[in-house]
């Protein structure tokens, strides 16, 4: 029989997953993500991939494309333009991690949605110009929040 798990760190492995979550668009550091759960780098890798199905890294890059499918559908923005609002800084990396786990680019995905429903009801502009109106965009990560919280406005996770 093995040791029961340590609440405290399981707990502290939640509030990084936690912050991933809820700062996906900004760059975050694996090493202070471990070092803030009490954990080494890389032993904070593989208990979070044993607790979570995936290296944090890989999680991150799932949550950025969760948004970027969201973004894709309802917002009338570029691929471009959701690239770098859902955090990946190349265009070329991005395209390739969304064809990985949806199963097309997102030019196509985009094509598709547009297709299926016509023009996204969230004009891109207007969700630009929300985070600048309500004073939540003042640097580039807090317009990829502002973006987030329109695109999710109230506050639940979409499939």
């Amino acid at each position: 029989m093995g040791r029961p798990p340590d609440i405290t760190r399981l707990a502290s492995l939640r509030g990084a997953r936690d912050l991933i979550d809820r700062d996906f668009a900004a760059q975050v550091s694996i090493t202070a993500l471990a070092a803030q759960a009490g954990y080494s780098r890389y032993h904070f890798v593989r208990v979070f991939r044993a607790a979570y199905g995936a290296t944090p890294g890989e999680y991150l890059s799932r949550r950025r494309i969760e948004r970027a499918r969201e973004l894709l559908r309802t917002a009338n923005l570029t691929v471009t333009e959701v690239c770098f609002l859902v955090g990946f800084s190349s265009v070329g990396s991005f395209s390739s991690r969304f064809s990985e786990l949806t199963g097309c680019p997102p030019s196509e995905y985009q094509r598709r949605a547009r297709g299926a429903h016509g023009v996204p009801p969230i004009p891109g502009c207007m969700v630009l110009m929300w985070g600048a109106a309500t004073g939540r965009v003042r640097n580039n990560g807090e317009a990829q929040q502002a973006v987030a919280s329109v695109a999710f406005p109230d506050g639940k996770e979409q499939p």
